[in-house]
């Protein structure tokens, strides 16, 4: 738990053996020894008594920055938007921030929950909400909207036609031996890709 700011922070301190983040590495980061085991879509969720079921990125980023405030604005009931956004330090939150927002800030009013769960529950419990999470979170409690006319789907984000996805990394201070490197071998492994793969995360070469 913590984001993936506290997973870097623990690699790089040796205070865990395997690390974990779901962003790329920046900056001196970049001295740790990394692995992809996964990608994971960025699905854009609502409440599903929501009758709103696409979005263009430019309408998420205006919700996010706060230029749109109100449902009845993208052809929805007139309501306030209620916002929900990660933490700062969560890679979740960076990479929404990286491929939604790009320079424009997220607007200060909207509301900080420090877990992807928090805000499933969150939206699903509140018809006027929006948030962000994975994709392999995604289910009945929520609606993922489409992004552009496309699906979020893990067919999507394959062949590239769904756009915010990112990568879940492995990390270790230095190359991985004994334990750490069995367990980093059996996750790259087809048995262990099935896995990932039920969990609803992306992986090349075996099928779900």
């Amino acid at each position: 738990g913590g984001g993936s700011a506290a997973g870097i922070m623990a690699t790089k301190s040796g205070t865990t053996d395997i690390g974990m983040s779901s962003r790329n590495l920046a900056g001196d980061e970049t001295s740790l020894w990394s692995v992809e085991i996964a990608r994971d879509g960025l699905a854009i969720v609502i409440n599903p008594r929501n009758s709103i079921g696409n979005l263009t990125l430019e309408q998420v980023r205006d919700i996010y920055s706060g230029a749109i405030k109100n449902w009845s604005s993208l052809g929805g009931k007139k309501s306030e938007i209620h916002v929900f956004t990660r933490e700062d330090g969560s890679g979740t939150r960076s990479s929404f921030e990286s491929l939604v927002m790009g320079k424009t800030e997220i607007n200060a009013g909207a509301m900080v929950e420090n877990s992807n769960g928090a805000i499933r529950q969150l939206v699903g419990g509140d018809p006027y909400a929006i948030g962000f999470i994975s994709l392999g979170l995604v289910d009945k409690t929520v609606k993922a909207v489409e992004l552009d006319g496309v699906t979020a789907t893990r067919e999507h984000v394959i062949d590239g036609s769904y756009n915010l996805s990112r990568p879940f990394l492995f990390l270790t201070l230095k190359e991985p031996t004994g334990l750490a490197k069995d367990f980093i071998d059996f996750t790259l492994s087809d048995k262990g890709k099935a896995i990932l793969n039920a969990q609803g995360l992306v992986t090349m070469g075996v099928n779900p």
